[in-house]
C-alpha cells in the first residue's frame, strides 16, 4: 500500500502546466490557474476518465500526444492544429499520420474548459494536464513504453530480419504482422504484451528476455551502455517510477511559450 500511495503522490507531482499566458513574470507555476480557473483540474479529468473508460488505449495515446508534441518545436500544443490551405503542420507529417491519436478527447476537454473558464487556458496546458491525468487513471504505474500499441510497419523488420528476438515471441507477432510490405501494415500489436494498459516495469523484464517489440526498444538491452539501466529497473520498480517521472517533469520544460509569446486558442484546432 506504501509503494502505491507514493507513486500516486508523484503521478500529482506531474502538474505540467505550461503556457502561462498573461503572467507578466513569464515563470512557471504549478498554482496558476488556482483563482483564475479553479474548476480546471476536475473539468480536464472528468474528460480523460470518461475516454479512458471507453477505451484504455486512450491513456496511452493522450500520453503519446504530449510527447510528440514537446518534441517537436517544444510544448506549444502545436501538434494539434489542423493543416490549411496556407498552413501545413505536425499533424499530417509522416510519423504522426494514422498514428497520434486522440484529437477529439483533447476537442472535448478544451470544450469543458472553456465552459469553465473561458480564454484562460492554453492548448500546452490542457494537454500537459490530460497526459498528467492518464498516468494517474491508469493506476499511476509508470513508462513510456509499458503501455499502448504499435504498428505492423514499424515492428515488421524487427520481427522478421534481426537476431536479438526472442524466437517465440517474434513467431507470435509474426501472425499477425506480413512479411510483405503494405500488407498489414496498420495492424496493431502491444508494446507490453503482458500488461498492456498498465503502467508498470514488465516492458524492462520484456527487454531483458529479448522481447522487445520494437527495434528501438530492444537496442536498450543489447549489449550496450543502457543494459544496466534497464536492469536497474527491472529489479526496482520505485527507481523507474522517480525516473520516468523526472524525465517527464523535464520534457514538459522544453521551451514552453510563456508570457505573452503565442495565445490562448479559442479552438485547439487552429489558431485565433
Amino acid at each position: 500500500m506504501a509503494t502505491r500511495v507514493s507513486a500516486a503522490a508523484r503521478c500529482i507531482a506531474l502538474l505540467l502546466l505550461l503556457a502561462l499566458a498573461g503572467s507578466s513574470s513569464a515563470q512557471l507555476s504549478t498554482s496558476f490557474y488556482s483563482s483564475s480557473c479553479p474548476g480546471l483540474y476536475g473539468a480536464v479529468k472528468s474528460v480523460v476518465k470518461s475516454a479512458i473508460a471507453r477505451e484504455k488505449r486512450m491513456g496511452a495515446s493522450i500520453l503519446r500526444l504530449f510527447f510528440h508534441d514537446c518534441f517537436v518545436q517544444g510544448c506549444d500544443a502545436s501538434l494539434l492544429l489542423d493543416d490549411t490551405a496556407s498552413f501545413q503542420g505536425e499533424k499530417m507529417a509522416k510519423p504522426n499520420n494514422g498514428s497520434v491519436r486522440g484529437f477529439e478527447v483533447m476537442d472535448a476537454i478544451k470544450s469543458a474548459v472553456e465552459k469553465a473558464c473561458p480564454g484562460v487556458v492554453s492548448c500546452a496546458d490542457i494537454l500537459a494536464i490530460a497526459a498528467r491525468d492518464s498516468v494517474v487513471i491508469l493506476d499511476c504505474k509508470l513508462g513510456a513504453h509499458t503501455i499502448g500499441l504499435a504498428r505492423c510497419t514499424n515492428f515488421r523488420a524487427h520481427i522478421y530480419n534481426e537476431t536479438n528476438i526472442d524466437g517465440a515471441f517474434a513467431r507470435t507477432r509474426q501472425s499477425g504482422c506480413p512479411s510483405t510490405s503494405g500488407t498489414g501494415d496498420n495492424n496493431l500489436a502491444p508494446l507490453d504484451l503482458q500488461t498492456p494498459t498498465v503502467f508498470e516495469n514488465n516492458y524492462y523484464k520484456n527487454l531483458v528476455g529479448k522481447k522487445g517489440l520494437l527495434h528501438s526498444d530492444q537496442e536498450l538491452f543489447n549489449g550496450g551502455a543502457t543494459d544496466a539501466q534497464v536492469q536497474s529497473y527491472v529489479s526496482s520498480q520505485s527507481t523507474f517510477f522517480t525516473d520516468f517521472v523526472t524525465g517527464m517533469i523535464k520534457m514538459g520544460d522544453i521551451t514552453p511559450l510563456t508570457g505573452s509569446n503565442g495565445e490562448i486558442r479559442k479552438n485547439c484546432r487552429r489558431i485565433n
